[in-house]
């Protein structure tokens, strides 16, 4: 059993699923393994390395190979199927379940559903939907924006200017995502998103204002409701003992829920305009992604360095 759970009755929602049975209130059916299968050999008699706690998808091919078989032999294997008690059976392509189906699922309480769409189209967007609700997640106190195309999550100390910078961004054009609380999910071994808990989605704190609901202020093409975390940038006070990087050779990281995402660090002191400073950190990382490094251009015009990898690296 994983961490989290999905209802399927979202993934029935989710995926426009039709019921061919199911043994009680489809959203107290809760699915635990991002994974799905096809039970192909299952039917065919091969039993090993069968994962019954997936969710077993017919196709074509599964559908056609049982209706080949002689009514004894489809007995077998359905009910080899069922007894298994997967959390779910999706029969693709608009297909109807076999009547053997419905006996057994019945007999073992197993929910049978349909999808129009192809087999692949299904497997597809059941996947995107159980990477995202299954898994591993944490909560930072933050702000989550879109600068540029890139995903900025803003950290910093109470009171530092986060939702105040988020503000001015939004005033440039910018969207977004989450403020005060932003949950990171880890999707994939390469990717990070972030999104706000549904009841705050979209709601700004300013303080002296109060509350403000930036998609009725700013329009609905000021908010997002997800985005990738492609930089983290950390405001600070000012700290006139600390040396603060000036060429920004430095490959400094943080790691969330194991991945390494670029970090920078920007001091925050009276006059300087936080906005632009993080538009230009957007663009900056963008291109630092893209392969190219303006403080690297430089340094070899002067003939001082010919390798980047010779700057520190550091991972919070």
């Amino acid at each position: 059993m994983g961490e989290y759970e999905v209802s399927l009755g979202l993934i029935k929602k989710s995926l426009h699923l039709e019921i061919h049975y199911t043994p009680r209130e489809i959203d107290d059916i809760m699915i635990s393994t991002p994974e799905v299968n096809r039970p192909g050999f299952l039917l065919a008699g091969y039993e090993d390395y069968f994962q019954p706690n997936r969710v077993q998808i017919l196709g074509n091919a599964e559908m056609g190979y049982l209706k080949g078989q002689s009514s004894e032999m489809r007995h077998v294997r359905v009910r080899q199927l069922m007894a298994a008690r997967p959390p779910a059976v999706v029969i693709t392509h608009g297909m109807e379940p076999f009547s053997e189906m419905e006996e057994f699922a019945r007999k073992y309480e197993v929910p049978v559903l349909g999808s129009a769409e192809s087999t692949t189209a299904f497997m597809n967007g059941v996947l995107s939907l159980l990477s995202v609700e299954l898994a591993p997640r944490v909560t930072r106190h933050g702000v989550l924006v879109e600068v540029y195309g890139e995903g900025i999550l803003i950290l910093g100390e109470s009171g530092v200017g986060k939702s105040e910078t988020a503000v001015e961004l939004l005033k440039r054009g910018h969207r977004l995502i989450a403020d005060d609380a932003v949950e990171l999910r880890r999707v994939s071994n390469r990717t990070i998103f972030g999104q706000a808990p549904e009841n705050i989605r979209h709601f700004i704190e300013l303080r002296g204002i109060g509350i403000i609901n930036v998609g009725r202020i700013f329009g609905a093409g000021a908010v997002k409701k997800t985005e990738n975390i492609d930089l983290v940038v950390e405001l600070e006070p000012w700290d006139n003992k600390k040396n603060y990087s000036r060429t920004g050779l430095e490959n400094n990281t943080m790691d969330i829920l194991g991945l390494k995402i670029p970090l920078t660090v920007i001091p925050v002191m009276p006059g300087r305009n936080l906005a632009v400073i993080i538009e230009i950190a957007a663009l900056n990382n963008r291109q630092k992604a893209m392969g190219y490094n303006a403080a690297q251009e430089l340094l070899n015009q002067l003939g001082l360095t010919n390798d980047i990898t010779e700057a520190n690296e550091h991972t919070l």
